[in-house]
């Protein structure tokens, strides 16, 4: 049940680390919605910084994704 528990705790974590990276997850979400033909890519750029954002703020709490 101990990996339970840590799974428990990582998915708390979530909520911060998005409010850590509001401003890179809305730029994500700005890029995602203005075109409704989204294609393969489109928005590579604003999903790494995301994603880059993600991580950080995940090694800054020492947790895991």
């Amino acid at each position: 049940m101990e990996s339970v528990k840590k799974a428990n705790q990582r998915l708390r974590n979530y909520p911060i680390l998005l409010a850590k990276c509001s401003v890179a997850a809305a730029a994500y979400a700005t890029c995602v919605t203005t075109d409704l033909n989204v294609t393969h890519k489109l928005c590579d750029q604003e999903f790494r910084q995301f994603q880059q954002c993600l991580q950080k703020a995940a090694r800054e709490m020492k947790t895991v994704l």
